[in-house]
């Protein structure tokens, strides 16, 4: 078995929207075979873990539920800690309302303890006009994810991000983020694994979220350059990965030793 855990997100790492990205098939029956601890990562909160590994064994990834770690499954698992057994007004599918369902929350418009944010395709006028009359009178105001857009067949989409910064503007009040960046979600994923930080690499395709995320959280990092980042665009953060490389299938054959030299 390696000694590392391997914490990796799931679009631009392993899969561009329903398709498979070349090698990560091979990694994932590597890590499998050998026993090596790992959790997908998504900052997508739209499906559950169920529904996430339909999509990917559609693709060609046989990836189990319990390997699967979702924003909404963080975020409800934060508010689990924070207010067990409470309310919540959510704008968000069905992976968010199942995961609070799931930690004993309640959905309500009455006067909830927290509104929550994610995401979906079929944002409502209605649902945010409910969500900013909630706030305002004192609701606590939870988001997902901090993510402006997201990408799609057709081009970029506005996230949970873009309409929250919507509510933001007509409340004065800001999120709680749970999701990438915030080193929460990380730790959750370890909590989740039974794993230590010290132990543990990140896998991701952006440094604004994966990269400074696992930093933040005492992890390894490794970019790939099969998603939103390249090259070029890496010089303009202050931080670095500690290994960049093209696609997770340069780590095929090399998953117990993924820092040579």
């Amino acid at each position: 078995m390696s000694e590392w855990t391997y914490l990796m997100d799931m679009d631009g790492v392993l899969v561009h929207e329903e398709h498979l990205i070349p090698g990560a098939d091979a990694f994932i029956a590597e890590l499998t075979a050998a026993g090596t601890p790992y959790m997908v990562l998504t900052n997508n909160s739209t499906r559950t873990p169920r529904d996430l590994r339909a999509r990917l064994v559609a693709t060609g990834l046989d990836i189990p539920e319990s390997r699967i770690w979702t924003s909404a499954l963080a975020t409800a698992k934060f508010l689990q800690d924070q207010r067990p057994n409470g309310t919540a007004y959510v704008v968000g599918e069905s992976g968010l309302t199942t995961a609070l369902h799931d930690v004993g929350y309640v959905l309500t418009d009455n006067d909830p303890d927290y509104v929550v944010l994610g995401e979906t395709r079929t944002y409502s006028f209605e649902a945010i006009t409910t969500a900013i009359r909630l706030i305002d009178r004192g609701s606590r105001f939870i988001a997902t994810n901090p993510d402006a857009t997201g990408p799609s067949r057709d081009g970029l989409l506005p996230a949970t991000g873009a309409v929250a910064a919507l509510i933001r503007e007509a409340t004065g009040r800001s999120p709680y983020y749970v999701g990438k960046p915030n080193s929460l979600m990380m730790r959750s994923a370890l909590r989740a694994l039974g794993a230590h930080s010290a132990d543990t690499l990140m896998i991701g395709d952006r440094m604004d979220t994966d990269i400074v995320c696992g930093l933040e959280a005492g992890l390894r990092t490794i970019l790939v350059l099969t998603g939103i980042s390249t090259h070029e665009s890496v010089t303009a953060f202050p931080y670095r990965p500690t290994r960049t490389i093209d696609s997770v299938a340069d780590l095929v054959g090399h998953t117990e030793d993924p820092f040579p030299g």
